[in-house]
């Protein structure tokens, strides 16, 4: 489970990603498993993270993933294969559907978001 509200913080206060996205405004949404959260993005801040209750709601793209992944994704030093989007994406760990331009035109932005996670995820790890 995400603890979305820490996370949110974690972005908004790193001032060079925020900077870095100060273009961005989109929703995107971020899958887990059989869950899907939806990211509102305006000016690179995270303005909420919502889990998706309804499917008619949707981002302009989606990044999912299995759990495993992710885990091994926000390690602190995540194997090979696991340490960059594309890298997961080349090895069919994740998928990313919809209108990806955003994301390829702003692509360190949300790599620099998702890993992000690594920083909450290592405070806290799990046995």
């Amino acid at each position: 489970m995400l603890t979305v509200k820490k996370w949110k913080s974690v972005i908004n206060s790193n001032r060079r990603l925020v900077e870095n996205g100060r273009w961005i405004n989109i929703t995107f949404t971020f899958g887990i498993e059989d869950k899907d959260y939806l990211f509102h993005i305006i000016n690179g801040k995270v303005q909420s993270i919502d889990e998706r209750k309804v499917l008619t709601k949707s981002g302009i793209f989606k990044i999912h993933g299995d759990t495993k992944v992710w885990d091994k994704h926000w390690l602190e030093s995540p194997p090979r294969d696991y340490h960059d989007i594309f890298s997961m994406l080349s090895k069919n760990l994740v998928n990313i559907d919809g209108d990806i331009t955003p994301f390829i035109q702003n692509l360190q932005y949300f790599k620099d978001l998702i890993a992000s996670y690594r920083q909450i995820k290592n405070e806290h790890p799990q046995p």
